[in-house]
């Protein structure tokens, strides 16, 4: 079984999330709010500022085409004059006479200048009272939404992260439980230290009533495992135990020894398959001794396993390594993986080689046999497949085995194929040393 563990410093969990989205959204109000009084100031500047003065200015015309002796605008803010001598507020030098606004953002004042019947007429506005009592009413009760708005936020994600909490504490939770113990009692109402709901109870409940279910599954297939191991390995030493005394008779006759000898194979398949599978249902490497394994004395342990297959044959296997190829693992599992591979050269192999070498990293196995097309090859790792070859002994489980070995450890392995010409197959090894003989 294999166990993700939640990483609590990942940036994928919800508590950052919600952080994340709380900054999200306050860094949207500043800008709304920056926005905002951007273009309240333009609208109170060039609508509402300006657009009175040119309506003083027309107003002011107005009455001096009833009357040329008419009062000039004089106000708080806004002063009239008909000679620009008479200004006051502006260095003479810098007064203009083109018509329209002039700004003078150093003193605060905005300059506009109309004509009419070769009169001017110079509207002095000044700015700076109506700026600041500008700023108070528009960026008080804005200054107060903000506060509104961030205090509604605050209370949304302090309210969010109350409600997930409890989640986020039973991820925790289930993040802790070491499954090797078989100890779920984090999982129990008891562990949490304060009140939670009731949707969280219920998923807690389930994941408990799951820990246990799969507790028990585990323990049913760990009794299995160990049942199946001495069940099966009892018979098999007794059948081989007998068959090693019938070889020692010296009456046996010929077709009996070789059925005595078929026996005697069938036990090695037999004992060689029983250990695949149990390996193959662990439920972690950790039980596997690992140390620094020579490819090469289980290669040539393997050889000698494999002669057995071919007492019918006249096939030469041959291994004539340059160096020493190590690697670390478990001896018992690259024994399974490379006997596998070949047994089955040699089973599928009538007459000719089969041929083991290195190549830096890599056991390379060819075989001069039937070969296989290559519908076949992308088959061959499928349970119970056996080629073209009908008659050959073997499960068709081997390469099965293999291929669920190389994904477990990380061994790269392929396969190439010729019909009528040979197999070649390639495994790489990641870790590895290389020695000189």
């Amino acid at each position: 079984m294999v166990i993700r563990l939640l990483n609590p410093k990942s940036n994928n969990n919800l508590i950052k999330k919600f952080n994340r989205a709380f900054l999200i959204q306050g860094a949207l109000i500043i800008i709304t709010a920056i926005l905002s009084v951007y273009f309240a100031t333009i609208v109170i500047d060039e609508i509402l500022i300006k657009s009175a003065i040119e309506e003083e200015a027309d107003y002011y015309w107005s009455r001096y085409q009833q009357n040329k002796d008419a009062a000039l605008p004089d106000t708080l803010n806004l002063t009239g004059y008909s000679d620009k001598a008479q200004i006051n507020e502006i260095d003479r030098k810098l007064i203009k006479d083109q018509e329209g606004f002039h700004e003078y953002v150093d003193l605060n004042l905005v300059l506009h200048v109309s004509n009419l019947d070769n009169t001017r007429l110079y509207l002095v506005y000044n700015r700076g009272q109506v700026d600041s009592l500008a700023a108070f009413y528009g960026l008080f009760p804005l200054a107060l939404v903000l506060i509104v708005l961030y205090l509604a936020l605050w209370l949304t994600y302090q309210f969010s992260r109350r409600t997930i909490s409890p989640v986020i504490k039973l991820a925790e939770q289930v993040n802790n439980i070491d499954f090797k113990s078989s100890d779920l009692s984090l999982l129990k109402e008891d562990s949490f230290n304060y009140q939670t709901d009731d949707d969280v109870r219920i998923l807690q409940d389930a994941i408990l009533h799951l820990g246990e279910r799969l507790e028990a599954f585990i323990s049913r297939e760990r009794n299995f495992t160990r049942d199946a191991s001495h069940e099966l390995r009892s018979p098999l030493t007794v059948i081989n135990i007998a068959a090693d005394m019938l070889m020692t008779e010296q009456e046996l006759s010929t077709p009996a020894l070789k059925s005595v000898q078929r026996i005697k194979r069938a036990i090695h398949d037999m004992e060689e398959l029983i250990s695949a599978f149990l390996l193959l249902a662990r439920e972690s490497d950790q039980s596997l001794a690992h140390e620094l394994v020579c490819l090469n004395d289980v290669i040539e342990e393997e050889i000698e396993r494999s002669e057995i297959l071919n007492q019918k044959k006249d096939i030469e296997i041959r291994f004539n390594p340059q160096h020493k190829l190590l690697t670390h693992a478990s001896e018992k599992v690259l024994s399974v993986m490379i006997g596998n591979l070949m047994r089955n050269a040699v089973l599928y192999t009538d007459e000719g080689n089969v041929d083991i070498s290195f190549d830096h990293n890599k056991v390379i196995i060819s075989d001069s046999g039937q070969g296989m097309s290559q519908n076949e090859v992308k088959a061959v790792f499928e349970p119970y497949f056996r080629g073209g070859n009908k008659n050959a002994h073997g499960h068709g489980v081997g390469l099965t085995i293999v291929k669920r070995l190389s994904d477990r450890f990380n061994w790269p392995i392929n396969i190439e194929s010729i019909p009528q010409q040979g197999t070649t197959v390639v495994v790489e090894f990641p870790d590895f040393q290389l020695t000189d003989l």
